[in-house]
């Protein structure tokens, strides 16, 4: 199983960006898929989850209206479209990915962690 994170960058305060995750080694559409991010200093963070069933979606208290997370189950890929970032959004951010469904994904205890990609926003 592997995931690979990618579309983050620089970009100032209220901007936008769209990260992507793709997943390769076996077939995501059954899996709860989302998001964690880690600033520098401090702790892992979760971000965001989209269920397999019926494509709910949850995000933390933080990002709640402002990021929004999507899944394409035939290109094995997730989204995150993060509008109106603001400078706490630094982070590298990780996509994962865990067959037993976003509560357990939340927790953080997935074994299936991609490589993160670099997100920066500047003031």
């Amino acid at each position: 199983v592997q995931l690979q994170a990618f579309g983050g960058g620089l970009v100032q305060a209220g901007g936008s960006l769209r990260l992507s995750c793709e997943a390769s080694g076996r077939t995501f559409g059954n899996d709860a898929m989302g998001w964690f991010r880690q600033a520098p200093g401090k702790e892992r963070e979760w971000v965001s989850c989209i269920r397999a069933d019926n494509d709910n979606t949850y995000y933390a208290f933080s990002v709640e209206g402002r990021f929004s997370i999507s899944r394409d189950n035939s290109k094995n890929l997730v989204y995150l479209q993060m509008n109106a970032l603001k400078p706490e959004d630094t982070a590298v951010y990780y996509c994962v990915t865990d067959p037993r469904g976003c509560i357990v994904l939340r927790s953080g205890t997935t074994d299936y962690w991609g490589q993160g990609t670099q997100v920066t926003v500047s003031s």
